[in-house]
């Protein structure tokens, strides 16, 4: 009998074993047989197992880990509509497995790549419905904060930009093997399908969220005054002795197309 393969610390792995959890998560995402699912790194099938017997044996797995790949070809060499995708998540062109239907996305998501992972499939959003995704507490939290809280910042306005997030339920330690050291949770995030504000430019809007948020002490005359002054800020109605975090989205959007029509970006 062969011996299940050891998680890998530099992939970040940590592999669900509780059927419980499994058991709601599925529930979370409720799979149509004619839904264009994907799980990203699907490790031992605790989660592909329930999604094939709900999809009919229909299914995309992305995988980066060679035996794992091995493994999943074994354990379900009998599902021709079982596709496996060999690769890194951060490099998958998600919009190629888009066809008919908007992709739903789901995972048990490594920590280490987590948040580079979801700045990654933001590109793709328009081509997917739906994510279903466990993520370490924190990431959870840090994407579903609100203005003014001390873990809001780059990570909530450019996910709550692009999706409504919806945080479901915690995970414990012991759901896994091995366990990690923090907990876990399940989110549901969902594109958008018209940006609540318009926006001239995302990559301007990218800019200065991550440069405001650099230096979360400063201010935003200071952390911004390479792209706006502080008399164009009270202009906007937006106070220049601010912090980042205290600016909503909507803010952050004004400044992003205020610079963008003085081409300073």
């Amino acid at each position: 009998m062969n011996q299940p393969l050891k998680a890998r610390k530099r992939f970040g792995q940590n592999f669900l074993q509780d059927e419980n959890i499994i058991h709601r998560i599925i529930q979370a995402i409720n799979p149509k047989p004619e839904q264009a699912i994907v799980e990203i790194g699907p490790g031992h099938g605790a989660l592909t197992d329930p999604l094939l017997e709900k999809t009919n044996g229909k299914l995309t797995v992305v995988e980066l880990d060679r035996d794992l790949i091995a493994s999943l070809r074994v354990k379900y060499f009998q599902l021709p509509q079982l596709t496996i995708v060999e690769g890194d998540a951060l490099k998958v062109d998600f919009s190629q497995l888009f066809e008919a239907e908007p992709l739903r996305l789901v995972g048990n998501l490594p920590y280490n790549i987590s948040t580079p992972l979801l700045f990654h499939l933001m590109q793709y959003a328009n081509h997917i419905g739906d994510m279903h995704f466990m993520l370490q507490k924190e990431v959870v939290e840090r994407m579903a904060a609100a203005v003014g809280s001390k873990v809001y910042g780059r990570l909530s306005i450019m996910i709550q930009y692009h999706c409504q997030v919806q945080p479901l339920f915690v995970v414990p330690p012991s759901a896994f093997t091995p366990a990690p050291k923090v907990d876990s949770m399940i989110v549901r995030l969902t594109p958008l399908k018209e940006a609540k504000l318009p926006l001239t430019s995302l990559k301007t809007l990218e800019n200065i969220v991550r440069d405001s948020f650099s230096q979360r002490r400063k201010v935003i005359r200071n952390t911004l005054k390479k792209y706006i002054t502080a008399d164009a800020l009270q202009t906007l109605a937006i106070d220049p002795g601010a912090r980042a975090e205290n600016l909503a989205l909507k803010d952050f959007i004004a400044i992003s197309n205020y610079i963008s029509e003085q081409n300073m970006i």
